[in-house]
């Protein structure tokens, strides 16, 4: 079984083969990688005392898979959550930084006073978030279990100033995206799921915050009330994100360091694959070798199963020879690129930030830069003692073309803009530059839709398996989730064949 591709889904998916071999399963793994590293977009750099994070720095806590298996490999000891209690994130708005008010769960608000008096919305979309809690069926329209896009959907329930203040800049943080393009069934499934069922984004929000802490009474004694949007966690609760205390390369290396090394390929990219004889067509023995992997260089390989863990324009590319109609819908998902700086600065220039994780540019103030992080504050370990940590990012679907730019330029670029929206115009220690294209999948209106049918037709290509970031979630959570489950499939279908 050939798993291609070694990111965290790759190598999730090779993992899983191998304690499978080593449990006595029928099944040989085979990794190959393109680049000569493995960990794909997870790097991790120190330099002078700071952990750097050149790719995502963490995964969101309330999804399991990156921490289990982080337990898994050993690590559990090294697990470290975000400092909710100094968490507080700001919307630059006409120049100047406003916290997103306190009780709001990404878009749907769940406390008052904070929406009534902030300064992000004005009062039509304050009036329009107090109805939005007495709505009671779906307003979409033919079909109310039809997609739409992102800025649509929160349009219809909170306004425009809801969509372009707040659900807009948060998307292009995560997504690095467009919410009038975005698909908020694929992107946004539990509100869309909430809408089919209530109505209300609010009150089905409220009814769930009231079912959690109840649960969370009778389990563990009484707790102190939620604070869902920008303020402290409840104690009982898990913090918003996790990582890992060294940096989240150290997950990648754990899972290298567990497989065996004579099955693992690097710096040979996949030129093509072919049906090989016993292949789709053939001879119904479903053990037999199915595909032949042809690499540049002129390495060759068989296999009765493959893993694709690749960006969906490489699977396209090998998948469109032997099913031209599944190579072009996988083709067809659009990604987008991004760029990470980050700045090390000495002590004494904490005291010049504003509290808090960072700020959220949107799109209608005119800056290239979507967002800031202060990394010293979201986790600890990032940075000695009294010195600050930011991470800036650049790019998305909103300015693909400050990838071009040269480090000279960007780092100018980011230090005017800390200049001017912090007044923080300290001389770094350093600045670390990072370009990622074509890396994050998009959920484009109907991508549920695609889904279904890339589904379908894999089963003309038996023994296919797909994983990664285009599919089911962008987090380090989601890919190791399709990794294990593409490989599990694969482990089956040899299994169900002995």
């Amino acid at each position: 079984m050939a798993v291609l591709g070694g990111g965290i889904a790759g190598l999730a998916a090779a993992y899983t083969l191998a304690r499978a071999r080593q449990a006595g399963a029928p099944v040989e793994e085979l990794l190959i990688e393109g680049r000569n590293r493995l960990g794909g977009v997870i790097r991790t750099e120190r330099l002078e005392g700071f952990v750097i994070e050149a790719g995502p720095d963490s995964f969101l806590a309330e999804k399991p898979e990156a921490a289990a298996l982080a337990r898994e490999l050993g690590l559990g000891d090294s697990l470290i959550g975000s400092n909710d209690g100094q968490r507080r994130t700001y919307i630059l708005l006409g120049g100047r930084l406003v916290p997103l008010p306190d009780g709001l769960m990404f878009l749907v608000p769940t406390r008052l006073w904070p929406m009534i008096t902030t300064p992000l919305l004005p009062l039509r979309s304050k009036l329009a978030m107090a109805a939005e809690l007495f709505a009671r069926q779906p307003s979409r329209t033919p079909n109310r279990d039809s997609d739409e896009s992102v800025a649509s959907f929160v349009r219809r329930h909170f306004g425009d100033a809801m969509l372009e203040n707040v659900a807009d800049p948060l998307l292009a943080g995560v997504y690095g995206g467009d919410s009038g393009a975005l698909s908020v069934r694929s992107v946004l499934p539990r509100f869309w799921e909430m809408e089919r069922k209530h109505g209300s984004l609010t009150r089905a929000t409220l009814r769930a915050m009231r079912q959690r802490r109840k649960a969370r009474t009778n389990s563990s004694g009484p707790i102190q009330p939620d604070s869902a949007g920008t303020g402290a966690a409840p104690p009982s609760a898990l913090p918003l994100f996790m990582t890992l205390r060294d940096g989240l390369e150290q997950l990648a290396e754990s899972l290298v360091q567990s497989l065996d090394k004579t099955r693992i390929h690097l710096g040979h990219g996949v030129a093509g694959i072919e049906a090989a004889p016993g292949g789709p067509g053939g001879p119904a023995d479903r053990c037999s070798r199915r595909y032949a992997i042809f690499c540049e260089g002129g390495l060759a390989f068989d296999a009765d199963a493959i893993i694709l863990a690749m960006p969906t324009h490489e699977c396209s590319r090998l998948l469109s020879p032997l099913h031209p109609t599944l190579g072009g819908l996988l083709g067809g998902i659009p990604y987008s690129s991004s760029m990470t700086v980050s700045l090390g600065y000495a002590e004494g220039t904490i005291e010049h930030l504003p509290p808090g994780f960072g700020y959220l540019v949107p799109r209608n103030e005119n800056r290239r830069m979507l967002a800031c992080t202060f990394v010293h504050r979201k986790f600890n370990h990032r940075a000695p003692e009294g010195k600050a940590l930011l991470r800036c990012f650049l790019g998305g679907s909103r300015d693909p073309e400050a990838l071009n730019l040269p480090d000279e330029e960007v780092v100018s670029l980011v230090r005017r803009e800390l200049k001017e929206i912090l007044s923080f115009s300290f001389e770094p220690l350093f600045c670390r530059i990072h370009r990622w294209p074509a890396s994050m999948a998009q959920y484009p209106v109907g991508h549920a839709e695609r889904l279904n049918r890339i589904q379908s037709l894999l089963g003309d290509l038996p023994g296919i398996h797909l994983a990664g970031n285009a599919y089911s979630g962008i987090g380090i959570s989601d890919c190791i989730r399709t990794g294990r489950a593409a490989a599990q499939r694969a482990i089956g279908r040899v299994m169900d064949a002995e």
